[in-house]
């Protein structure tokens, strides 16, 4: 592995175990049924044991979106051409685009960040772009390798310097977001490496594809498994081969709220992904994830079992961008305004609940 890449994960410590604990207690005390706000519950003690801290505050909230363009759109895998990526890229500076009319309302700031796009972009003024671009999108991985190897691990590290800098604005939850035309043929791809599965099971219609198409992306993604599994050493390995820059860089996100202690939000299918290459890269690094919601791609659900995350919704979306990241901030909000300022039973001086006896 990349010394420098050493340097930052050496930085990584486990949630704190005390804070947890105190948020367990300050939940048991709630004036209201024991459990009964279920997930929400775990990740609120979950942020606390994060952020070392049972106080918990969701004040200010970041969206990270990686644009990034990906050669294997030339195999006619997409319904549309890799120029859509640049094109909605610029309407997210410009606050037009479905995650930030949804990030205005959630209250969370969005920073879209060049990755890899096609073509150098040129930025609105609401949500000004950040150039981080690695190359002009990857290469086409049905006829050789995404990316070197260097360009995947500059990638993860622009992800947790990405990282780095929400933490010195003093943000307390990220959440992650994507835009890039064939992101979900990358992904999959990944997913496939990763897992060791057959990728006719973890493949999608990704931006709705047709039965045709579908074929097509589901070849091509078969082919690359077979011809780059036997010489994949490890997770940079399976990145640089069939990856994107935005899958590298989210990477590195996941990566970097371990690293600086900032939850981060999944978004679904894709950022799914990201959070198990570095839940490889670095076990344990998913105690400082939270799921945001159930992908409606076919692989959704089984790489959230493999992260052992319990997701907040399930409404079977699949836009990506971020929306199902943004769409549990609110959610989270109003478990932590629950947490922090309702009364407990001895406030109201009624007796506490006693936890249910299990069945025989």
């Amino acid at each position: 592995m990349n010394e420098e890449l050493k340097d930052y994960l050496s930085a990584i410590q486990q949630p704190d175990k005390k804070a947890m604990e105190t948020a367990r207690l300050r939940w048991a005390h709630v004036a209201k049924p024991l459990n009964s706000l279920g997930v929400l519950e775990d990740d609120i003690v979950k942020i606390a044991g994060i952020r070392e801290n049972s106080l918990v505050t969701l004040k200010k909230r970041g969206l990270l979106i990686l644009c990034a363009d990906n050669g294997i759109v030339e195999e006619g895998v997409t319904q549309t051409g890799m120029e859509v990526t640049a094109v909605v890229a610029e309407n997210m500076t410009r606050g037009n685009s479905s995650v930030c009319i949804m990030a205005k309302r959630a209250g969370v700031d969005v920073f879209p960040v060049d990755m890899g796009v096609a073509r150098d972009l040129e930025s609105g003024s609401t949500y000004p772009l950040i150039n981080r671009k690695i190359a002009y999108g990857t290469k086409n991985f049905s006829k050789t390798n995404a990316m070197t190897r260097n360009e995947a691990v500059q990638a993860i590290i622009t992800g947790i310097q990405l990282m780095g800098e929400l933490s010195e604005k003093g943000y307390d939850l990220a959440a992650t977001g994507e835009m890039g035309i064939g992101n979900t043929t990358t992904s999959s791809a990944v997913a496939a490496l990763l897992l060791k599965q057959d990728p006719m099971g973890l493949t999608g219609r990704g931006a709705g594809l047709n039965d045709a198409g579908l074929i097509k992306k589901r070849k091509v993604i078969q082919e690359a498994v077979a011809r780059y599994s036997p010489n994949c050493q490890d997770e940079i390995d399976i990145l640089s081969a069939v990856g994107g820059f935005d899958l590298a860089g989210m990477t590195g996100i996941f990566l970097g709220g371990a690293i600086y202690r900032i939850p981060v939000l999944l978004d679904g299918f894709i950022s799914a992904v990201a959070a198990l290459l570095a839940e490889r890269i670095y076990p344990g690094c998913r105690d400082f994830m939270i799921a945001s919601h159930v992908s409606a791609e076919p692989a959704g659900r089984i790489l959230l079992e493999e992260l052992e995350l319990s997701p907040l919704i399930q409404a079977g979306m699949c836009l990506g961008e971020g929306t199902g990241a943004i769409a549990a901030v609110p959610l989270l909000q109003m478990a932590a305004d629950v947490y922090s300022t309702m009364s407990s039973f001895e406030d109201i001086e009624i007796e506490a609940y006693k936890p249910m006896e299990e069945p025989s």
